[in-house]
């Protein structure tokens, strides 16, 4: 049975700082570009950050550069973002998902992941 369970969504300060972490099990993430997405109230889901399938080349969406950092465990089949700096606009649903591809094709769209988790929530008041 495939399962991505994303974990550490919390309420914080603006100007706080949060690290999510997403688990597979029944499922490689190793061989694969990973990547995060988020997705507010009313709006549609963008691509954040993703990282190649050996952790060599990362991208972040222009409002989260410098602030957040992307990162793996392809032994613990896991994925991880550290979040600096939160302000409230990062306030969203924060999903996992797993490529098609062992790279992360640009712009990150979802119709290049085809495994997700069902996201944790991070709220940042001002």
């Amino acid at each position: 049975q495939v399962q991505v369970a994303e974990s550490g969504g919390d309420s914080v300060q603006a100007g706080g700082s949060l690290k999510l972490s997403c688990t597979a099990s029944g499922l490689n993430f190793g061989g694969f570009a990973v990547g995060w997405f988020r997705q507010a109230p009313g709006q549609m889901r963008e691509g954040v950050s993703c990282i190649q399938w050996n952790g060599v080349s990362t991208y972040y969406t222009d409002s989260v550069k410098g602030r957040f950092t992307i990162s793996r465990d392809n032994a613990k089949n896991t994925l991880f973002l550290q979040m600096n700096n939160l302000k409230p606009e990062d306030t969203a649903m924060y999903y996992c998902a797993r490529s098609q591809s062992i790279w992360c094709r640009l712009p990150l769209s979802t119709v290049d992941f085809n495994y997700w988790g069902q996201g944790t929530q991070v709220t940042v008041s001002s």
